[in-house]
């Protein structure tokens, strides 16, 4: 509450993310938190739940001043692979949130899931442990690219889990990538509707790019041409949309009524409480807008989080990079955004981001009407062109 330069009249929809950063293999184009249980655990010693739950319990709680009060409307649970957690753990989990914080009785709880670490009946577990959402990492339903990959799953077992998935849950997400080593249009094509075929309610469509610190940055892989890429996604555009999904969020497509709800909270600026190893938070506060990381390593992020000390770094947003910030996620949105949130959400004047509309209603990239500014489609096809607009001088 110490003064600041910004002025908050209300604070936003607040989320909890939970990062269980074990895997059962580091694929070569995962830049994120993951661990290979396999290269970090004594042979035959078990993944340690129960001392991972401690930490993220005390975690919790040494958290709780910041976000005293404040109501949790989504929680997601990602990875790493989370479904390498039994349904014990994630109930013991989902226990102890709920115990600490105000968890909405409608509350969507998302729990990442990879085809390859599932047998009957565990998703069915999760969804009694109180998961209401699973969001499963298919990539693709073709051996040869899954293999190119380095995914641990095959075709079958990929159809297996989604299978498993529609009749444990009301509402699934489904990660497709394309544009991978090797792959057709046709083969594009054939992924989407061998995933349209199972009906879900959500796909998050990603185009396989090259991160660095990875080994595909390192031994980097043929990729199709950027015309083929672009190609793959305007068919895959057509075929979601035949289907009923709507082309909500730059990567996300959904019926009706299946948004992802806590991924929504993301990209309208909302606040976000971050927990595990590795974890980022963005927090607000009346005159403030916080940014926070957790310890990378497991191991350390444990002794850390016990200790009640697992931040490693606070950075308060800078007022001049609020804009950009702001503008990096909502601009993702088919719909866009009103005026008014941008400045419930940032405490800043309209006037801050005045001139970079300004040149993106000139260059054809936004349309601003009844106080919404959303991208074009072309706006959209350029959307990264359109973020550099509210960079800061």
């Amino acid at each position: 509450m110490r003064p600041g330069t910004l002025q908050l009249q209300g604070l936003p929809p607040l989320s909890l993310y939970i990062h269980l950063p074990w895997c059962l293999k580091k694929c070569p184009y995962c830049d994120f938190n993951s661990h290979e249980w396999s290269a970090t655990s004594e042979p035959g010693k078990a993944l340690p739940e129960q001392a991972y739950l401690d930490a993220l319990r005390a975690d919790l709680e040494a958290a709780l001043p910041l976000i005293w009060g404040r109501a949790v409307h989504s929680v997601f649970i990602g990875g790493g692979t989370p479904s390498l957690f039994s349904p014990e753990a994630i109930d013991r989990l989902l226990g102890d949130v709920r115990a600490l914080l105000r968890l909405d009785a409608d509350a969507e709880i998302t729990l990442e899931a990879n085809p390859g670490t599932f047998e009957k009946d565990r998703f069915r577990a999760f969804r009694e442990a109180g998961v209401t959402r699973l969001s499963i990492g298919v990539q693709s339903f073709n051996d040869a690219h899954l293999k190119a990959l380095g995914r641990v799953h095959d075709r079958a077992q990929a159809i297996a889990a989604v299978e498993e998935a529609a009749l444990a849950f009301d509402t699934f997400n489904l990660d497709i990538m394309y544009a991978l080593p090797g792959q057709t249009l046709a083969d594009c094509e054939a992924d989407i509707r061998t995933a349209l075929s199972f009906q879900p309610p959500h796909i998050s469509i990603y185009h396989l790019t090259l991160e660095p610190n990875t080994y595909f940055a390192k031994f980097p892989p043929t990729l199709p041409p950027d015309d083929d890429a672009y190609a793959m996604l305007d068919r895959i555009t057509e075929l979601t949309a035949a289907q009923g999904l709507e082309r909500y969020e730059v990567s996300a497509y959904a019926r009706a009524g299946h948004r992802c709800w806590h991924n929504l909270n993301y990209w309208q600026f909302g606040d976000y409480l971050g927990i595990g190893a590795g974890a980022h938070s963005k927090l607000s506060f009346a005159h403030r807008v916080v940014r926070q990381v957790r310890a990378r390593e497991p191991r350390l992020y444990m002794d850390k989080a016990r200790a009640g000390d697992a931040v490693v770094s606070v950075d308060e947003v800078a007022r001049r990079d609020l804009p950009f910030e702001y503008m990096l996620n909502a601009l993702r949105l088919r719909h866009g955004f009103e005026l008014a949130q941008f400045a419930e959400r940032t405490g800043l004047p309209l006037s801050s981001i005045q001139a970079g509309l300004d040149r993106a209603q000139q260059q054809g990239l936004v349309v601003l009407e009844h106080g919404c500014v959303r991208p074009t489609v072309r706006g959209f096809d350029f959307l990264s062109d359109l973020q550099g607009l509210f960079l800061p001088d």
